[in-house]
């Protein structure tokens, strides 16, 4: 029988849209939870309208963020709306949000006037610079965030400009920290009876992820800056040319870097060379070290080095594209794609969780539905609400009836 996930019978009402939210709420449902994704009638979360790419109609990227969720479709502007809301909240575990500062206060769904409701409630936001504070009002986009924190500055070549990550690094940070929080609040909750506010902010994401670079800082006031695929306090570690490509290598000790000439190069001598004798040499001789590999590599294919190089348990491994990533053998071997039915797409394909629990496994994954697919469900099994009530939201305009024909 099918695990139900360590999280069953946890109940979240989720708030949010595009990315950082929304990937917090499905770790938590791929853990069992169960997700009431709340979204405008008016399209919903954002990112249902980022296409190309699609599929059967749907965003290729909402899809992949909004498994294991239940999709209600809600007015929460309006007065009838907001009912709905607390008398949901009413029966959860978790609140989560995302929307700019003031937003929900305004509407009277923000932690002090649901916990009114719900003392129980874990209430959860997810802000670009805190709920508080002089910046408080500032929406947060992962971008600016990683420009602003300096994290761009670390990523890039020497000699060529910033970069930001390839996907939305601190969106998905963000959101995992977001889980972990939330989680630890339930925990807690345990012995107390009581919930509490948790704010997550990007920017205290972004900052937090420089990592050692902020360490250098703040206690030597040495800036680290770009070291491309190298690094900076580590050789050799990068990408070095081989007959036919790239390979990427990381030796960030001694005995690796000895055991590489000896049983990789074939030329122990090379690591006793006073250039490269230990890290700090290497780190000094960085330029000289990278053509002098270049050189030997050179004279061989990729995969006939990287053979040589797992042999002897030295870290290497090819550059993949997108595409050459989800079709290799280590994505087929540990079993990382999974498919699903959608209404709508027909069976479509998404990423597993890396979570493996041995007594609580994560649930079979069920893919993200169709703008307020379980309208009538939510309103009916979890509100308790009987048809004519429904009816009379739909009348209010509160929810669509497309989503109740859904159904």
């Amino acid at each position: 029988m099918p695990s139900a996930g360590p999280l069953a019978g946890i109940r979240v009402i989720d708030f949010t849209r595009v990315l950082a939210g929304p990937y917090c709420t499905m770790t938590l449902g791929d853990l069992g939870a169960e997700v009431i994704k709340v979204e405008s009638p008016a399209g919903g979360d954002d990112t249902r309208n980022f296409r190309p790419p699609e599929v059967g109609g749907e965003s290729t990227y909402f899809l992949m963020m909004n498994r294991n969720k239940k999709s209600l479709a809600l007015d929460i502007a309006k007065p009838e709306g907001q009912a709905v809301v607390r008398d949901l909240v009413a029966g959860a575990d978790v609140v989560i949000e995302n929307f700019r500062t003031g937003v929900m206060a305004r509407r009277g769904l923000d932690y002090a006037s649901l916990a009114l409701v719900n003392p129980r409630l874990v209430y959860c936001s997810i802000s670009g610079y805190g709920r508080t504070g002089p910046f408080a009002e500032r929406a947060g986009y992962d971008p600016i965030v990683q420009a602003e924190a300096g994290f761009m500055a670390l990523n890039g070549e020497p000699d060529g400009e910033p970069l930001r990550t390839g996907i939305s690094i601190m969106d998905i940070i963000t959101g995992l920290f977001a889980a972990q929080a939330i989680l630890a609040a339930i925990i807690q909750r345990g012995p107390t009876g009581e919930g509490q506010r948790i704010d997550v902010p990007l920017y205290d994401t972004a900052l937090n992820m420089l990592g050692q670079a902020a360490s250098a800082y703040l206690n030597t006031g040495h800036v680290m800056g770009r070291a491309g695929n190298s690094n900076l306090v580590a050789q050799p570690v990068g990408a070095f040319e081989c007959a036919d490509g790239l390979v990427m290598l990381a030796m960030t000790t001694d005995a690796l870097f000895r055991r590489f000439a000896d049983e990789v190069l074939g030329d122990a001598s090379f690591a006793r060379r006073p250039e490269f004798a230990d890290n700090s040499a290497r780190l000094a001789n960085r330029a000289l070290l990278t053509a002098e590999l270049n050189r030997i590599l050179k004279g061989d294919r990729r995969d006939a080095w990287i053979a040589k190089a797992r042999m002897a348990g030295i870290p290497a491994g090819p550059i993949r594209g997108v595409d050459e990533a989800l079709d290799s053998d280590e994505t087929r071997r540990r079993e990382l794609i999974v498919a699903m039915d959608h209404p709508t797409a027909g069976r479509v394909k998404g990423l597993a969780s890396p979570m493996h629990l041995s007594k609580t496994p994560v649930r079979e994954p069920v893919a993200a539905p169709l703008l307020g697919q379980h309208t009538a469900l939510v309103l009916s099994e979890v509100a308790g609400y009987d048809p004519a009530r429904i009816q009379a939201l739909v009348a209010a305009g509160v929810v669509p009836s497309s989503a109740i024909e859904v159904e």
